[in-house]
């Protein structure tokens, strides 16, 4: 079996995973959400249980097991991380937003609702989030719980999602220099995921310097993954990419593919493999499935 056919057997095995555990959440199994109005739980579960790769768990997940942590142990804050992306898209999708129709090749919450309903269920989903880390379930260690809340609060706030959401809401029909766009990027799409593989590493007890090192591979295929999203905006048609497309030109956002072209992006996505495949070389073997993992992100058509 070559390690693009493991990619995949991991990726669907933890998505599988990860979407189990969601599913227990949203149940109201050991958490708030047993008390919560029938018409908001659904709404939470319309815009979490809806398929997808996750992404983020699977990179919080594998950061974990390079340094000997069980897959097992990694799933409630994997759930937590996820639930918190979740709410974004949620919020994200809104009219005041970026006013989305569908999401995952369904319609969006607030269609599937209203938009008030929306708006809930994402503040419900970030507040679970955290509901997750501070369980001593997800963690025996007090410290690692604490650690890990703050590292998805940074990330996940003003200077991080939603200040890069906020960036993105000022950008429209602006002038960018390539310096504004990548920070915008960085901080909209990057935070969490560099956030997910540092997490991974902080439950498996990586020592400082293996953190450093983890948190920049994070950094670099959240750069590509977003690199990537503005390609599929470009090219690709909803059906393919289970979401409206060309976004970005009808709200004259500038981004580095409109800048430099596609022919530039695609180098661009082999640079960042490169570099994020490197930082995993001292780990050997080990870390194979996360090396692919930065080549799935720069190839990934959904």
């Amino acid at each position: 079996m070559d390690l693009e056919q493991r990619l995949d057997q991991r990726l669907a095995a933890i998505a599988a995973r990860a979407e189990a555990s969601l599913a227990d959440c949203l149940a109201g199994r050991g958490n708030s959400l047993a008390l919560a109005p029938e018409r908001l739980s659904a709404a939470m579960a319309h815009g979490t249980l809806a398929g997808g790769k996750r992404f983020r768990p699977f990179l919080l997940v594998e950061c974990a097991r390079l340094f000997g942590h069980e897959e097992e142990a990694a799933l409630p804050a994997a759930a937590a991380i996820e639930v918190l992306h979740c709410y974004s898209l949620i919020h994200d999708d809104l009219p005041a937003m970026d006013d989305d129709d569908l999401r995952r090749g369904r319609p969006t919450v607030h269609r599937a609702y209203d938009e008030a309903t929306a708006i809930l269920a994402g503040d419900a989903l970030l507040t679970l989030a955290f509901e997750i880390l501070a369980d001593p379930a997800t963690d025996p260690d007090p410290a690692v719980r604490i650690a890990l809340s703050l590292r998805l609060a940074r990330a996940a706030g003003a200077g991080g999602m939603v200040g890069g959401q906020m960036l993105d809401l000022a950008a429209e029909g602006r002038s960018l220099s390539e310096a504004e766009i990548r920070r915008l990027q960085a901080m909209k799409t990057g935070a969490l995921i560099t956030a997910a593989c540092a997490m991974g590493a902080e439950l498996g007890r990586a020592p400082a310097e293996d953190v450093a090192r983890i948190v920049r591979y994070g950094d670099l295929i959240g750069l590509a993954f977003q690199l990537a999203d503005d390609l599929l905006d470009v090219e690709a048609t909803a059906e393919t990419a289970g979401k409206r497309t060309g976004k970005d030109a009808e709200r004259g956002k500038a981004t580095l593919v409109s800048i430099h072209g596609a022919a530039w992006a695609r180098g661009e996505l082999d640079r960042l493999v490169a570099e994020a495949q490197s930082l995993l070389a001292p780990y050997g073997a080990a870390a194979d499935t996360l090396a692919a993992a930065a080549r799935f992100v720069a190839d990934r058509r959904s």
